[in-house]
């Protein structure tokens, strides 16, 4: 990964239906890559083979951006990559494309081997080894996406993040170790490119219990460049004003305030 960026914004009203529907396309067009069965993972002696399940349920796509987002925000995330891919012609992903892919396959393999004796309960033990795998697989997976897409764009709003004075905290697992894992991979410079590293720094995570087990996890998402819905046009107007011939993330990359990490890092 190279850049991160904070996209903050109630609403994404630039983006339209059309977009929607092909982000949708595209999303489908990833899901299906994946293996959709887990028979073929389990070999004769009833063993399964985890290393041959995560490349096939979660494999390692060709992308340039890594949407973050909350799940109640999947459509504006769709929506953006349809944009990013029709006005682009960028490789975006959706991060929730992958997180079906994990109660699909938790779903499988508690059915096959959590079930108590008379099938209609799970065994509270089993299901927690079981989903300990796959969370692990799908974990491993994102960070795996992360290193290897070139730009992050992270949806930031209400539902994905709450502020309490100066501190931003967000109630989802998924997007505290996409933030978390996206600003401590090392960044790697594109080819294209010949610039010095810049180098990210985080604030170490906390987490807050409440009665009805209510987690929030404190991220940073100020660490990543602060964009816009306006930012999104003006960036549109660039790429085109230059005829196409630019690539569209180093347009975005001239346009967009240096963070203090990364003039510090200088």
């Amino acid at each position: 990964m190279y850049k991160g960026f904070n996209l903050s914004a109630t609403t994404f009203g630039i983006f339209e239906d059309l977009f929607a529907l092909h982000g949708t396309d595209l999303n489908k067009s990833n899901k299906d890559i994946v293996e959709k069965s887990l028979e073929s993972f389990i070999g004769k002696d009833g063993v399964v083979d985890g290393s041959a399940l995560q490349q096939r349920w979660f494999p390692k796509l060709d992308v340039d951006v890594f949407i973050s987002h909350s799940h109640q925000d999947e459509k504006a995330a769709l929506a953006l990559a349809g944009w990013l891919s029709l006005k682009f012609k960028l490789k975006p992903f959706v991060d929730s494309c992958v997180w079906g892919y994990a109660d699909h396959l938790l779903r499988e393999i508690d059915d096959k081997y959590c079930r108590n004796k008379g099938g209609e309960t799970y065994d509270y033990e089993k299901r927690n080894g079981s989903t300990s795998h796959v969370h692990m697989m799908l974990s491993t997976a994102i960070g795996m996406m992360i290193d290897s897409t070139e730009c992050l764009i992270f949806l930031n709003t209400p539902h994905s993040i709450t502020s309490e004075g100066a501190v931003d905290k967000t109630q989802s697992p998924w997007l505290f170790a996409e933030l978390f894992m996206a600003s401590t991979i090392q960044k790697t410079i594109p080819t294209r490119l010949q610039r010095i590293s810049e180098n990210f720094n985080t604030e170490q995570s906390q987490t807050k219990m409440a009665s009805a087990l209510e987690i929030h996890y404190r991220v940073t998402p100020a660490q990543f460049a602060n964009i816009s819905p306006t930012t999104l046009n003006q960036w549109l107007e660039n790429y085109l004003s230059g005829g196409g011939h630019n690539h569209a993330l180093d347009v975005l990359y001239k346009m967009t305030p240096k963070t203090e990490i990364e003039v510090l890092s200088e």
